[in-house]
């Protein structure tokens, strides 16, 4: 199916031998029998239940489907098992990490058969032209991926915008369902600037994914007065209830990045309507797919949280449809819908034993039956790291603006979680005309360098309680931005670092001495690997817990690194510009008195 969204799906749909199935008339492709039933749009278990599927298609649900069974026609006995509807994760990033067959191979076993994925990191790294490369690696697999175009609220740029006919191109195609996540802060802060974006999505009838981390009341109400429908930043059941309120759907995280489902599980018992809360995982590592699984995980977690089944089951199917406008296709087992269906022998574990998409077994008992389309990424996509010359370390010296004094006041990041950072003004000795850093204080350089939009602008600031005593570990896997970034102890081992970067065209590495450590190659869009899975979720564990052994204290120092550039986390971050206040989104130098 996948190429084909809402509207080519509906024409590729053949009503009348549907209707001639559901008759008897004609005999089906596909048939499900003897199953429990849950029934999404009313909550309710029906036993001893069939399904008949023509084309890929339902054409029959109810208690009588084998008039509908031919001599061709695959049967399936659910043997008293329940039939649920396929599961669907509505917010991700699917490009990130990891190839899409690689992921789909891991995925489609635990019975997700929709994806709707963020693109937002491929723009920067590689411009509209890798969009349209990532969209195409979506199509034409075993389960169903749809998308949300970038809306490119960044701080690598306070005004970066993706340009008015990149976006209408992409908000044209049936596969894109909306706008992809837009922070709160640079709407308010720039709606000249970002608002045509939103009139451009709503004139189409799409949806606007939004992103209100911090929101409350009068700033909440005038984001959401702009059409967004949707927030998965909640991280308790006050500010999901907030929300709701407002009519906006709440995407529960449970993935790799965050786990905000256990805090905002306690809106169970509050006595509101769950119908516009969703399940969805916000991306999920390599190492985590592999040992917990996909979506089938997050409606078990949502179960041990004391969630009924059903209504986690409605959580990841008909929910999401319903907010994507998609529900005439997907999230339900009712006839005129896509033959999504799994057959679950228990509402604990939630493991299928039959994935069915699109009309078809695509998994069975955990193996993949119907084999992930490997894409072949454009050249172009494999070329995003554009650095004018080979660094050096003399690149990466802080001079200061008055050389002669002996002191300067200077800004520094501070890390006060592994995610969240605050300005620290600092008072630091001027030796021969340089700043230098110090690792007895925790003190250390960190820089970012643009890959593609200026290649080679460069800014070098200071971060303090990063954490690492030796070497240098850098990154092209940041967020909300296309540059590369390096936090290190000595200027060598930073240019090192960088000029391996590019020579790999992406990926995180660690040099330490003159000498590389470990390092993952990622160069697709210097974000994701086409190697196997579990040798990618061997390279980020290794990265990891090599930096986490020369000094580095947070659970994940990769990601730690990756999010100094984020526009979503607060509030004092990077770019090849300066220091970026996420308040009100000016830009800092080193130096306070610049």
């Amino acid at each position: 199916m996948n190429g084909f969204g809402p509207i080519d799906a509906v024409k590729n749909r053949n009503s009348r031998l549907l209707m001639n199935v559901a008759l008897g008339r004609s005999p089906a492709d596909l048939v499900i029998v003897n199953a429990k039933l849950i029934n999404v749009y009313t909550a309710e278990i029906l036993d001893d239940y069939g399904v008949g599927v023509k084309d890929g298609w339902i054409a029959y649900v109810g208690k009588a489907p084998t008039a509908m069974i031919g001599p061709e026609t695959q049967c399936i006995d659910a043997q008293g098992k329940f039939l649920v509807p396929g599961f669907i994760d509505g917010h991700t990033h699917l490009a990130w990490n990891f190839s899409i067959d690689e992921f789909l191979k891991h995925a489609i076993p635990g019975g997700t058969t929709t994806i709707i994925s963020e693109v937002n990191g491929s723009y920067p790294a590689s411009g509209i032209a890798g969009v349209r490369d990532c969209l195409s690696s979506f199509q034409n697999q075993p389960i169903k991926i749809f998308a949300t175009a970038p809306a490119l609220v960044f701080t690598s740029e306070k005004s970066q915008v993706i340009r008015t006919e990149e976006l209408q191109s992409l908000l044209d195609r049936h596969d894109v369902l909306g706008l992809g996540e837009s922070y709160w802060q640079g709407i308010l802060q720039l709606p000249e600037v970002y608002l045509w974006e939103f009139e451009q999505t709503l004139q189409r009838g799409k949806v606007i994914e939004g992103h209100s981390a911090g929101a409350r009341d009068h700033k909440l109400a005038a984001y959401t007065a702009c059409g967004v429908t949707s927030c998965h930043e909640p991280i308790s059941a006050e500010e999901a209830i907030e929300r709701l309120r407002m009519g906006i759907y709440v995407m529960a995280r449970e993935g790799s990045s965050r786990q905000d489902l256990k805090a905002i599980s306690e809106i169970k018992d509050k006595k509101v309507d769950l119908r516009r809360l969703i399940l969805v995982t916000d991306g999920i590592a390599p190492g985590d797919l592999i040992k917990n699984g996909y979506m089938e995980n997050v409606v078990r977690q949502a179960v041990a949280y004391g969630f009924d089944p059903i209504t986690a089951i409605q959580m990841t199917t008909i929910n999401v449809a319903e907010h994507f406008l998609i529900d005439h296709l997907v999230g339900g087992i009712a006839p005129g819908r896509y033959a999504d269906m799994l057959v679950l022998p228990d509402l604990d574990t939630f493991l299928p034993e039959w994935v069915v998409s699109c009309g078809k077994v695509v998994a069975r008992n955990g193996r993949v039956t119907v084999p992930p389309r490997k894409h072949d990424y454009s050249q172009h996509s494999r070329n995003s790291v554009q650095l004018p010359k080979t660094l050096v370390p003399a690149d990466f010296s802080i001079r200061s603006p008055s050389p002669m004094k002996p002191e300067a006041t200077v800004r520094a990041i501070e890390m006060r979680t592994d995610l969240v950072t605050v300005e620290k003004i600092m008072t630091l000795p001027v030796d021969d005309g340089e700043i230098h850093i110090s690792t007895d204080r925790d003190l250390l350089k960190v820089a970012a360098i643009d890959r593609g939009r200026i290649p080679g602008k460069m800014f070098t600031g200071l971060i303090l309680g990063f954490g690492l005593k030796t070497g240098a570990l850098a990154a092209s896997t940041t967020w909300d931005s296309s540059d590369l970034l390096v936090v290190g102890t000595n200027e060598s081992d930073m240019a090192l670092a960088i000029n391996r970067i590019a020579q790999m065209q992406g990926g995180v590495v660690l040099f330490a001495d003159g000498r590389m450590v470990t390092e993952l190659a990622m160069p697709v869009f210097g974000y994701l690997s086409e190697a196997p899975m579990p040798e990618i979720a061997v390279g980020i564990k290794t990265i990891n817990e090599t930096a986490k052994a020369f000094g580095v204290p947070f659970s994940d120092p990769v990601l730690t690194l990756s999010t100094l550039t984020a526009s979503a986390i607060p509030y004092l971050k990077i770019s090849e510009k300066g220091y970026v206040n996420l308040k009100d989104g000016s830009l800092y130098d080193l130096f306070t008195d610049l």
